[in-house]
């Protein structure tokens, strides 16, 4: 999806002649103020939960805590996860416990797959024998995706090669469930855009019973390929090409099928004949493990049919249809409560509310109600839920609990606490949770806790040296307010104004920015290094803004949300410049004539609109990883959010900053990274290319082989950094 979130680097540099100042290199080029964070593998009831910590002797145990002991019992040391002729333990990145926990998976040496670390080895400890095994059998290294074992413990399925295997983890016998010849075709995960825009990974389930797998199969065959290049790797260009459906070109094929792995055969589920032109975003099965549960989109996402379907006959039913004018967005908050009754999130009475589902009545019960968004749900069982929401501070995250029946409403986070974000992990009995408590400018403080009471068991972690550490550098104070231009709902904002502001100067503003639906800037949450660089520019003297126009993913009900359907990239960028008009006129410390925006991803998209149709109020703006042609972008996200091409072709036009370089007054610097797989070096060079038709000044940075995060690669991010600082103290800063 077009946003990148806050960079999560919390790193700064030592040995500055001046303490109390920032730079780019005490900011991004060392671990001087590094936040720590405090992250459990919970257990089931109340056994409490695990975590790694470092062996005397290298490698890592598990160590298990209870909820009132401050010391742990190691469970598996690092001795028990050191491979047989082999004197150093494996680097455990991911562990899963079986039912019982008498084996334990772990995952190791992994490697990138688009954005994150998903292919890498599994190995099975025997906790009773000792005996620690790689899974894979001749499998390569770094080979194996998702591995996971079966309800009863007697197998281990993973994805190799675009295949599901199943493990016997008694006879170590390997059996190749789907035996697709094709490179076109997917089983098990999700291609690219699947992947990138509906957040799916593991294309998998267990069946309850351990007897049947579910699994999703993406076919690309006819989609157009994307193609990148590497001029790093050796004396030739190599090419990278994988399926991206743009805009209005055909789409992959999807179809969820069952595997019943006594006979080896696979059912398809008949969810549709369009499959081509509907996404199956989510599946689940029931407890009885007969049936599933999948949710099924059209192409313009404004449906969402919740599907029955019988694993045996693939004979497929819609319960229910969640629909909109506008677009209906996919979640993971369906929990099961018991074996009948599941959670499900909806807009439809206006905002984000939780609803109750039954397997065998097609009617939705409403469960919480009121003008505030569920921002999260976060465990549901008999008595009730926990849930996300700040209804008075889209900035803030607080916990709320209510009953299945929609009464007794309360805050759990407790009234007067401190105002910020409070971000929970929740134990499967729902009795004990870790909360993280951060603001904007100061690093979190981990606390385990007691639920419903709150009360604090133990402190986790709580980053204080590194708070005393920032009180030493000189921070200008991060104000959140409401800016009102008078066209609509007033846009909730923060600002970061020089320490020593006196109103009888004259600042630069610098306005960040994203903009889309997919993300917000304005969030009362520890900002990390981004934050700090504000903060570095507020020390030179420069006013830092962000606001959320309406249409970004704010908790402000869902015609705030969507009222800008079909028209991305225009209602915005005049929003946010509304709201800087304003801003000049009531504040005559702002300097007009020095105005620069930028932003990331959708962000600088936005920043490209803000200048070229803006000329008069921003005078220089720096866009990272943009799209500049709508039209170059994926089909799930663009057309989720547009419509189609063809119908909606004049929005849009309007929308695409390329169509208005021609108006460029401004400093503009883009960068872009080559082998930026989510929004294209194609589309930069097109950018480049009307800006040099029509006779633009601007500035550009090509970054070799780095993706859309640009931070691969030695000091990469300390150069991206360094390059933009020194062009906002030529072009805004410098009076």
């Amino acid at each position: 999806m077009l946003f990148l979130g806050l960079l999560t680097l919390f790193a700064f540099t030592a040995g500055a002649a001046d303490t109390n100042r920032l730079t780019v290199d005490r900011i991004f080029n060392s671990r001087e103020f590094t936040a720590k964070g405090h992250s459990v593998h919970w257990l089931p009831g109340k056994l409490g939960y695990t975590r790694l910590i470092p062996a005397k002797t290298g490698g890592a145990n598990i160590v298990r805590y209870t909820a009132g002991s401050k010391t742990g019992k190691i469970m598996v040391s690092a001795e028990e996860l050191t491979p047989q002729g082999s004197s150093t333990p494996l680097k455990v990145e991911g562990y899963t416990f079986s039912k019982g926990r008498s084996l334990v998976l772990i995952y190791t040496n992994s490697k990138r797959v688009w954005r994150q670390n998903t292919r890498g080895d599994y190995w099975l400890l025997d906790r009773g024998s000792g005996e620690l095994r790689k899974l894979g059998g001749d499998a390569p290294s770094s080979s194996l995706m998702f591995a996971e074992m079966s309800p009863d413990n007697s197998k281990v399925a993973y994805v190799r090669e675009r295949n599901i295997y199943v493990e016997d983890i008694h006879d170590h016998s390997i059996a190749k469930i789907t035996k697709t010849k094709s490179g076109r075709v997917i089983n098990g995960t999700a291609d690219w855009v699947y992947e990138e825009e509906l957040s799916l990974r593991k294309g998998f389930r267990w069946s309850p019973n351990g007897k049947s797998i579910a699994y999703w199969q993406i076919d690309d065959t006819g989609v157009h390929d994307m193609v990148m290049v590497d001029n790093l790797s050796g004396h030739y260009p190599k090419l990278t090409t994988f399926a991206y459906p743009k805009v209005g070109q055909q789409n992959p094929i999807c179809r969820v099928g069952v595997c019943n792995l006594n006979t080896g055969q696979t059912r398809w589920m008949k969810t549709g004949a369009d499959q081509r032109d509907h996404y199956l975003a989510r599946m689940d099965w029931l407890k009885n493990s007969k049936e599933l549960l999948i949710q099924r989109f059209n192409r313009k996402q404004n449906t969402n049919q919740m599907m029955l379907a019988v694993a045996a006959n693939g004979k497929a039913q819609p319960k229910f249809i969640e629909g909109e004018k506008a677009w209906v967005n996919a979640h993971n908050e369906l929990l099961w409560i018991g074996k009948k009754q599941f959670t499900w999130i909806s807009e439809r009475d206006g905002w984000r509310h939780v609803y109750l589902g039954g397997t065998s009545d097609p009617k939705l019960q409403q469960i919480t109600r009121g003008k505030f968004d569920v921002i999260r749900l976060l465990h549901a069982n008999r008595s009730g839920l926990y849930f996300v929401a700040s209804p008075d501070d889209p900035s803030a995250r607080y916990l709320y609990w209510i009953g299945l029946d929609g009464k007794g409403l309360k805050r759990i986070t407790p009234k007067g606490s401190s105002v910020g974000t409070y971000d929970y992990s929740i134990a499967p009995s729902g009795k004990l949770a870790t909360v993280s408590f951060s603001t904007i400018d100061s690093p979190p403080k981990i606390d385990l806790i007691a639920l419903p009471s709150h009360k604090v068991v133990r402190t986790l972690e709580d980053n204080d040296a590194l708070r005393k550490k920032l009180k030493t550098i000189e921070r200008g104070k991060t104000e959140f307010a409401y800016i009102d231009t008078g066209k609509g709902l007033p846009m909730h904002s923060y600002r970061i104004r020089p320490a020593n502001f006196s109103p009888k100067k004259k600042y630069p503003l610098l306005m960040y920015v994203y903009g889309e639906p997919a993300g917000s800037t304005v969030r009362n949450r520890w900002g990390g290094t981004r934050q700090l660089w504000h903060q570095m520019l507020a020390q030179q003297g420069c006013v830092v803004m962000t606001i959320d126009n309406p249409g970004t993913a704010a908790p402000r009900g869902r015609d705030w949300r969507k009222s800008v359907n079909l028209q991305v990239g225009i209602l915005a960028p005049e929003a946010q410049a509304n709201a800087v008009k304003m801003l000049l006129n009531k504040h005559k410390h702002l300097d007009p004539k020095r105005v620069g925006i930028w932003g990331w991803s959708g962000g600088g998209s936005m920043s490209l609109n803000a200048i070229f149709k803006y000329p008069k109020i921003y005078s220089t703006a720096i866009a990272i990883a943009s799209v500049p042609n709508q039209r170059y972008y994926d089909t799930i996200y663009q057309e989720r959010y547009m419509g189609a091409a063809d119908e909606n072709g004049e929005n849009y036009r309007k929308g695409s900053p390329i169509n208005f370089a021609h108006q460029l007054e401004g400093n503009l610097l883009i960068v872009h990274g080559t082998g930026d797989d989510n929004c294209h070096y194609q589309t930069f060079e097109q950018l480049v290319d009307r800006l040099i038709r029509h006779n633009k000044k601007f500035e550009m940075m090509a970054y070799p082989n780095r993706t859309h995060a640009i931070r691969e690669g030695k000091n990469t991010t300390r150069h991206l950094f360094t390059l933009m600082t020194d062009y906002l103290q030529k072009h805004l800063l410098e009076e």
